[in-house]
């Protein structure tokens, strides 16, 4: 028998057993896949965007928006960087706080493993798991490689993105099995896709790429970096704006993001009286978003600049700044970075992850109802969210 069985080798199941092993605790970190967090490997490009320096509550997206405000608090980005440092790595600030590993991100994942096997934990891959039960004041767990008994159970099985890598709904399915209820599931930080005009138009544009203020549903404007695609909308604009999208609701994108564009074309047209409307669109954008932006219906495309109204300048400026396409949908669970929704966290200590329900079970990282913004906040829900759970543990 150990003390804490941790299902999950990736970001949070790794971090939260090399805690719960540093505060005195026999771990065992268990899970099906052949290597251990391959998310953090594939993340950043492959350098992994291991926190973002302003990480805060506003920062996530959940159905109690003071759940996460706890864990965030007691463990910093800070605290997670003096670990990296402690391990002899580097990093560096790309844009909007992101961190990147200087080196590659398979150096977090070796220093995740290594603290795990310096702490006194073992980690077994390749094991399938399977029922989960609690009887006699223990977790007893069924794995291809035998049954597991332990005082404490751990769930950091994560969401249902990228399922080719291993990806599965057996958080859930743990949590419903004890009680909990589940915030309906859906992929979050993931590409737009759009079907009939749109999809020809965009697909024509594959490549393009320009920055935009973007926002979708309840949630706020994101000011980056939007990137047209055979399928449809794609870069950090859409992949944020895409946590707050639901089905059949436009996103709403400013194209000409912090400028009055009334004001400026009015400028132009007393510049440049001769000029066409359709190459003042090509000059301001790039010259095939420019060329697409002068067939929308409406655009005063075979006029020069001196012919336009003031009527007209404001139609132009308010549809090039409130710019509402209605995707058809996402990539899905294919592609998206994120889960959104998950285990509710009515059922959740805010302190310690610990279920309400069952004494001795906590659940943390992807799979609770808490998705961070693009940026490296779902890697610092990880690591704090396990920090607190290993307190608790060890507390106990």
């Amino acid at each position: 028998m150990i003390d804490t069985l941790v299902l999950g080798a990736g970001a949070a199941g790794l971090f939260c057993g090399a805690r719960a092993g540093e505060l005195g605790q026999r771990v065992l970190v268990v899970d099906h896949a052949r290597k251990p967090a391959e998310k953090v490997r594939i993340s950043g490009g492959g350098r992994c965007n291991f926190t973002n320096i302003e990480t805060g509550p506003n920062n996530f997206v959940s159905q109690n928006p003071h759940f996460a405000k706890s864990a965030l608090a007691r463990y910093s980005p800070w605290d997670f960087c003096d670990r990296v440092a402690k391990a002899g790595l580097t990093w560096h600030e790309k844009t909007l706080g992101q961190l990147f590993c200087d080196q590659r991100s398979g150096a977090i994942i070796d220093m995740l493993v290594g603290d795990l096997k310096a702490a006194g934990g073992e980690m077994r891959l390749e094991t399938q798991i399977g029922e989960v039960e609690h009887r006699d004041g223990l977790f007893h767990v069924a794995t291809s490689g035998g049954p597991l008994k332990a005082r404490t159970l751990v769930v950091a099985t994560g969401g249902l993105s990228i399922p080719k890598m291993g990806a599965s709904g057996l958080a859930y399915d743990i949590a419903r099995k004890f009680g909990h209820d589940i915030v309906p599931t859906r992929p979050a930080l993931v590409p737009f896709t759009f079907t009939g005009a749109f999809k020809d138009a965009f697909s024509e544009l594959s490549g393009v790429s320009c920055m935009v203020d973007a926002k979708a549903g309840s949630g706020p404007d994101f000011h980056e970096a939007m990137l047209f695609t055979h399928r449809g909308l794609s870069g950090p604009a859409m992949l944020q704006a895409s946590t707050y999208w639901h089905e059949s609701e436009p996103v709403e994108i400013d194209l000409a993001p912090g400028t009055t564009l009334m004001d400026e074309l009015a400028e132009d047209r007393k510049a440049h009286p001769k000029q066409a409307f359709s190459t003042w669109l090509s000059g301001r954008f790039p010259a095939r978003l420019g060329q697409y932006i002068s067939g929308w219906p409406g655009m005063p495309s075979g006029k020069q600049l001196a012919q336009l109204s003031k009527a007209e300048m404001d139609a132009v400026a308010t549809a090039l700044k409130h710019w509402k396409p209605v995707p058809a949908g996402t990539e899905g669970y294919r592609t998206a970075e994120v889960t959104a929704g998950g285990i509710d966290t009515d059922g959740l200590s805010s302190k310690t992850m610990e279920s309400k329900l069952v004494p001795g079970l906590y659940f943390i990282g992807e799979c609770v109802d808490v998705t961070g913004w693009l940026g490296g906040y779902n890697f610092q829900w990880a690591w704090a969210s396990a920090d607190a759970c290993a307190r608790a543990i060890a507390d106990r």
